[in-house]
């Protein structure tokens, strides 16, 4: 009977450590560009709206007002004008890459050159991380910070 006892202890201890180890939370991964409990949440909402901040880089330090817009191409998409402080006729576009970043590729800029970076989103707060890099000359280097409007 002890022998028994024994072997059923085991047995439930090693259950128990079989499903606390293998058991994960049921908070459901939701799809790239999506959130919240259901997954419905666009993550580029937090980003939609006027910007006002300043831009240091290497050049120097700028001013900026960012206007920030859903795409209509898909909702995993927005538009940036005035990135980098290079006028409202400069729209880029982002992809939503995580719930609170938005990341820019080889973004057209004017003049010949193209902006890359990331845009995180941190409640009312906004960072921008970017390169301006020119078809010729120094690649200049920036670190934005924004408040919503």
């Amino acid at each position: 009977m002890k022998k028994i006892r024994i072997i059923a202890s085991a047995a439930l201890l090693t259950l128990t450590a079989f499903g606390a180890t293998t058991l994960t939370s049921c908070t459901k991964d939701c799809e790239i560009g999506y959130e919240g409990s259901d997954c419905k949440t666009l993550s580029r909402t937090k980003f939609i709206g006027d910007w006002k901040g300043a831009d240091a880089c290497n050049s120097g330090n700028y001013n900026i007002t960012l206007k920030v817009s859903p795409s209509s191409t898909n909702e995993i998409s927005a538009l940036v004008t005035n990135a980098g402080g290079f006028g409202t006729s400069v729209i880029i576009t982002g992809t939503v890459t995580s719930t609170n970043t938005i990341s820019f590729t080889n973004q057209d800029v004017t003049g010949g050159r193209s902006l890359s970076g990331t845009m995180t989103a941190n409640g009312n707060s906004l960072s921008f991380s970017y390169t301006v890099t020119p078809s010729v000359g120094v690649t200049d280097a920036c670190t934005g910070t924004y408040t919503k409007l």
